[in-house]
């Protein structure tokens, strides 16, 4: 996905300048035009700060329209939608995969697999949204932070959180971190 093409469009559709864009998301007028031009890639938190800014959850930014008008129940590990920006400074690896399954916007529910290489995180910049979140560690570790409290949790623990609540999610381990989570309502 053209990350970039599609905020650029999104934003103009909204009406609002890059100018009004950054100041309302917190970013520079310039690094929402190095956005848009595809020269460098959002982290996690700060593509989610700039959709915040514009009102379009990740789920929306990143939905594919389905061709058919009959419902799915089933998805190959192919058709999950990517909806962690690539890291366009890093191409040899991606450090940090958040997959999709199904198109978020036509249920109550969002469940990611997500994966973290060992220094992979989501930002700097703690997320928050209007959901609640929960997840189970499949291998490896990751520390999550939940506005206060810091824990880091191994395969088989898992968590439960008000998604308002400010909170990041940071590999401190030493081999990759996959977790399965679920969002409710769809709104990362």
């Amino acid at each position: 996905m053209d990350i970039g093409h599609r905020l650029r469009t999104i934003r103009k559709k909204r009406g609002l300048s890059q100018r009004e864009l950054a100041t309302r998301a917190g970013l520079t007028n310039g690094t929402i035009s190095l956005i848009e031009q595809n020269k460098t890639s959002p982290s996690v938190a700060s593509l989610k700060s700039l959709l915040d800014a514009i009102q379009v959850s990740m789920a929306e930014f990143f939905a594919t329209l389905e061709e058919t008008s009959q419902s799915k129940y089933f998805y190959t590990a192919e058709e999950f939608t990517e909806i962690a920006p690539p890291d366009l400074d890093e191409p040899q690896a991606q450090l940090l995969s958040l997959r999709q399954l199904g198109n978020a916007q036509e249920h109550a529910l969002q469940l990611l697999h997500e994966r973290y290489a060992p220094g992979a995180d989501t930002g700097p910049e703690l997320l928050s949204h209007d959901a609640e979140e929960a997840g189970v560690v499949i291998r490896g570790q990751i520390e999550i932070t939940v506005d206060d409290e810091v824990g880091t949790l191994g395969p088989g623990d898992g968590y439960l959180f008000n998604s308002q609540l400010p909170h990041r999610f940071r590999n401190t381990g030493t081999e990759e971190c996959e977790i399965i989570s679920a969002c409710t309502p769809p709104s990362f």
